[in-house]
């Protein structure tokens, strides 16, 4: 759904409204999130790199603060939107359209951040090739900043639900359509999934899939081991209990090459 043109633009509308976190995070738990990150910025201008980027919300606040941004994200519409708000507010941010799988960059950047649980929606062999690159493009000593569900009081959250819905014109398509979605939990693999059916008037049919994988700390320390990453911290309830994982589901991690 990132490259889909009308749904990506859709997308961004989201991203763009403050109030709401199911897009990018809300811009109480944005500022908290810039405010963690600063805090190890520990020279004046760093090089930092924002894997999946969106319209740039992040990288925005990291540059007015006088560090050298770039950010790397595969939606078109994101990008573009990124790139204009960066050159209307003289800001210097080097900003890619690409997928953040391909990173290919080595002892670059001072801090490369990956924010909204990003690692835990992918599958294990593409979270362990994506490490490997993140520590190539890293400079020696370099800090990975990132974000995971943790597995404490999920019970209620995870609950497998069904919903459906009706629509003239909405997130999904233009035209009327039916949303059929399903909520399912893989215990065994700590896995959630959030199933999307869009069925139109011409029968037409999409599935959208996000999968949310949720660790502990001691499965994130291992995880980071292996990829020659050494965790150095990790801070829970961080984000406000308005966040859409309540706050306390999200745990934030820094590693150190």
């Amino acid at each position: 759904m990132w490259t889909d043109d009308y749904i990506s633009k859709k997308l961004l509308e989201i991203h763009l409204t403050p109030e709401l976190d199911s897009a990018s995070r809300s811009t109480e738990s944005i500022n908290k999130t810039v405010e963690f990150i600063s805090h190890f910025c520990k020279e004046s201008s760093m090089s930092i790199l924002d894997l999946g980027c969106g319209p740039g919300l992040y990288l925005e606040k990291l540059a007015e603060l006088g560090h050298k941004c770039t950010g790397i994200d595969f939606s078109k519409n994101s990008i573009s939107y990124a790139k204009n708000q960066a050159k209307e507010r003289g800001l210097k941010i080097n900003y890619l359209c690409q997928n953040y799988l391909e990173l290919d960059f080595e002892n670059q950047f001072d801090l490369i951040i990956l924010i909204y649980t990003d690692l835990g929606v992918l599958l294990p062999d593409e979270r362990e090739e994506l490490l490997d690159r993140i520590h190539k493009a890293l400079k020696p000593g370099g800090v990975f900043i990132f974000d995971l569900v943790n597995d404490k009081n999920l019970e209620e959250k995870l609950q497998e639900e069904q919903t459906l819905v009706f629509e003239n014109s909405g997130f999904w398509k233009p035209v009327p359509y039916m949303e059929l979605a399903n909520g399912f939990h893989y215990p065994d693999e700590k896995v959630f999934l959030k199933q999307h059916t869009i069925i139109d008037e011409a029968d037409h049919v999409n599935i959208y899939r996000f999968w949310t994988h949720y660790f502990t700390s001691e499965e994130v320390i291992a995880l980071l081991a292996s990829r020659s990453f050494i965790l150095t911290e990790y801070k829970e309830n961080l984000l406000p209990s308005t966040d859409i994982w309540n706050g306390e589901n999200i745990t934030f991690y820094k590693s150190q090459k």
